[in-house]
């Protein structure tokens, strides 16, 4: 399948933006990608827009009315099928805090799912956020389910999670959770620091145990002070830590996501941590056992009772439009949702359009919305007709 358009985003550096260019498709991977008309007539000649390395969202609670949080097959594959409409080929599905022999079952469950998966966007794998996370920046978690990270503990999430668990996001600061980083990264987890109330020098000691990832950027942590940078700064002066940011204005508004991009170029990747709510019309829905609302309004972001916010109502191809609008150029905001991603969970044959890597493709309009999807050369998705 040869593909031209007006402007293709390799997602691999320089250039940044080929205009016009083509993606030659083979055998499910990319043969070739290059500036200018294509070498001979193109199966797709797209007339507008972008064509893109499908996104990847490494933080997924739910989307269209499925709390991932349920070992659901359905509800599962609906996720799996639809996910591609935003953009989105690849993706972690995350488990929030539960008790532990609940999210083992889910752990379970999804290793399972994985093995057999429908058609749609691939699953990388599981990320865990909690249980082992600081009572006091706790957001939407239930604080009655938090424990510290014992031994015992990570142990059992290890057996429930063998071959899916892929992230696990935990407080640094806890009793044993340096211990844990270093446990969980000799088994090829990716530790990532979030929902904690640590200082600077407790997350450059989790960073020096293994620690590579932050949570959500600037939400349930411990913010930057100019006499304690505490989580968030010292996420941003550490190279060795990369950082999810949830760049929607309920969250993190665009002078702060544009501060972020700014003080940490190529460190910085998208996520939605979208709930089940996302997708969905204003309505009461689930986040890990708890009910949200949306509410009609300028706020659509998911919040509990008492108004914290609960996950999102983010599109990832939002998101790249969101840090545009920012300010950040459309080359860097297509990197944090797709080749900085991949990287970080070792994933080097996704993020970008090259050869060799897999054709996992998105179209985008040029008002950066979700066109047509493909993954591994198959079209998963298309909103109108697709030029032939």
């Amino acid at each position: 399948m040869l593909i031209a358009a007006p402007r293709v985003v390799p997602g691999t550096g320089e250039p940044g933006i080929l205009e016009p260019g083509y993606v030659l498709v083979t055998d499910g991977r990319v043969a070739e990608v290059a500036g200018g008309p294509p070498p001979h007539p193109p199966d797709l000649a797209l007339g507008s827009g972008y064509v893109v390395p499908g996104l990847i969202d490494l933080q997924v609670n739910g989307y269209f009315g499925v709390d991932l949080a349920e070992p659901d097959a359905t509800g599962w594959a609906r996720v799996v099928r639809r996910l591609p409409e935003t953009g989105t080929t690849a993706f972690l599905p995350t488990l929030i805090t539960a008790p532990l022999a609940e999210l083992g079952a889910t752990l379970r469950f999804a290793a399972g799912f994985v093995a057999d998966p429908p058609p749609g966007a691939r699953i990388l794998g599981v990320h865990q956020e909690g249980p082992f996370l600081a009572p006091g920046r706790a957001g939407a978690h239930r604080r009655d389910w938090i424990i510290p990270p014992s031994p015992e503990a990570i142990a059992d999430l290890l057996a429930a999670g063998a071959g899916v668990l892929r992230v696990l996001t935990l407080a640094p600061e806890l009793d044993g959770s340096l211990t844990a980083v270093a446990a969980l990264t000799s088994e090829g987890i990716l530790v990532s620091i979030g929902h904690s109330d640590a200082t600077a020098r407790q997350v450059a000691a989790a960073v020096d145990a293994g620690a590579r990832m932050v949570t959500h950027l600037f939400n349930a942590q411990r913010p930057l002070h100019h006499r304690e940078p505490g989580v968030a700064g010292q996420a941003l002066a550490d190279p060795r830590l990369t950082c999810g940011l949830i760049a929607d204005p309920s969250h993190v508004t665009p002078a702060v996501c544009a501060i972020a991009f700014a003080a940490a170029p190529g460190r910085i990747f998208l996520v939605t941590d979208a709930s089940a709510a996302a997708g969905m019309p204003p309505g009461r829905y689930r986040i890990g056992g708890q009910q949200v609302e949306v509410r009609p309004g300028d706020d659509p972001a998911p919040r509990l009772a008492d108004g914290t916010l609960a996950g999102s109502v983010l599109r990832m191809d939002q998101a790249v439009a969101n840090m545009v609008a920012a300010g950040a150029e459309l080359p860097a905001a297509v990197a944090a949702a797709t080749r900085i991603p991949a990287d970080l969970i070792g994933r080097p044959d996704l993020g970008r359009l090259a050869p060799r890597a897999a054709a996992d493709l998105v179209w985008l309009g040029d008002d950066l919305r979700t066109r047509a999807t493909w993954v591994a050369g198959e079209q998963v998705y298309r909103a109108g007709p697709v030029p032939a």
